[in-house]
């Protein structure tokens, strides 16, 4: 099979086409995900998730196929080239494959392959960067502000570049600083309603919720945890990246122990991964902002992502819904035929 730019079928062209009909198609994908499942019938099989910059889908492999004994060996993050034709499996998109095979290493270091294949923010990192250093500079409380610069200089350009998560929400390249600066602009938005929320310590919790996310996810080009996020996770690995700045900076011990608990229960629940229910009103405001923000950028991505041909995106399971992609009507209802 080729491997030049020429096959580089994007999964966005993909989802474009009828539902009704076939095409065939070649190119190239990651593999993000692998699960090993058993149908009804007692029989395995794979179920694969293969994506570029514009999306993923998900193929079905089973046990009798060369398809599954192929995927069975593969790991994620592995470039595949792929052979086969568009079709849909209870209303979902769910191609079938003719043929696959692992990409040389040699082959992927083409730049327009590596454009092709990583996911990134479709909005400026640079600009989000310099808007997240202001929000850093509004914070008025010297010692707050100092262990804020002191966790991020620590983790460096790691924070520009992480995803917010491997599935769920903000799923892509630079998807962390999108996140942090999102529910900044909320956060400045909203604490005037709330004279009860200390806006210094609710600012620095904001930019500092998820930073142990820098941590937690690998480098690869295909995001997975890394060891230490599997044993710790982000909110462990925040809190420690947050006591070591704060004792550094000599901020009080009251207020660091109130910035340890909104990073420790910024989660929400406990079984989401919160260490404990936020119990200050800066905990809960956090919280409450990061739950809006995932939420709505899983709708972002639904929306993004979806063809305009389609009225509802695929099944979303952090919305547990699919989304309705058309925009509600703007004009004014037209009575003139009943003022008749």
């Amino acid at each position: 099979m080729p491997s030049d730019d020429s096959i580089l079928v994007t999964v966005a062209d993909l989802k474009k086409h009828p539902s009704n009909q076939k095409l065939p198609f070649e190119s190239i994908y990651l593999v993000r995900q692998i699960e090993e499942r058993i149908a009804r019938n007692g029989s395995d099989f794979l179920s694969v998730e293969l994506g570029d910059k514009t999306g993923s889908f998900r193929v079905i492999c089973f046990s009798d196929s060369a398809n599954y004994l192929f995927f069975k060996d593969v790991s994620t993050g592995t470039a595949v080239k792929v052979q086969g034709h568009t079709d849909y499996y209870k209303d979902r998109f769910s191609p079938r494959l003719t043929f696959a095979e692992p990409l040389l290493e040699d082959e992927l270091e083409t730049p327009a392959l590596l454009d092709h294949l990583v996911e990134s923010s479709t909005e400026d990192l640079e600009a989000l960067w310099e808007e997240l250093n202001a929000f850093i500079a509004q914070i008025k409380h010297e010692k707050l502000r100092e262990t804020v610069l002191s966790v991020m200089e620590e983790i460096g350009g790691k924070f520009r570049s992480t995803p917010a998560g491997i599935k769920m929400h903000h799923a892509y390249r630079g998807g962390l600083l999108e996140h942090t600066v999102h529910i900044a602009r909320a956060c400045a938005a909203l604490l005037p309603l709330y004279p009860e929320v200390n806006p210094d310590l609710a600012m620095a919790g904001v930019i500092l919720h998820d930073v142990g996310k820098t941590a937690e996810y690998t480098d690869d080009l295909a995001t997975k945890r890394a060891r230490k996020g599997i044993l710790h996770g982000h909110v462990v690995l925040g809190y420690r990246l947050l006591r070591k700045a704060g004792i550094h900076a000599k901020l009080d011990p009251a207020l660091l122990e109130r910035l340890e608990h909104i990073i420790l229960s910024h989660q929400g629940e406990m079984q989401w991964g919160a260490t404990a229910p936020a119990a200050t009103p800066e905990a809960v405001f956090v919280s409450q902002l990061d739950n809006l923000d995932s939420r709505m950028g899983m709708v972002q991505y639904a929306l993004r992502t979806t063809p305009e041909t389609q009225e509802f995106s695929e099944y979303s399971p952090g919305l547990q819904a699919p989304i309705l992609t058309t925009p509600p009507a703007t004009e004014p209802p037209d009575d003139s035929k009943d003022k008749k």
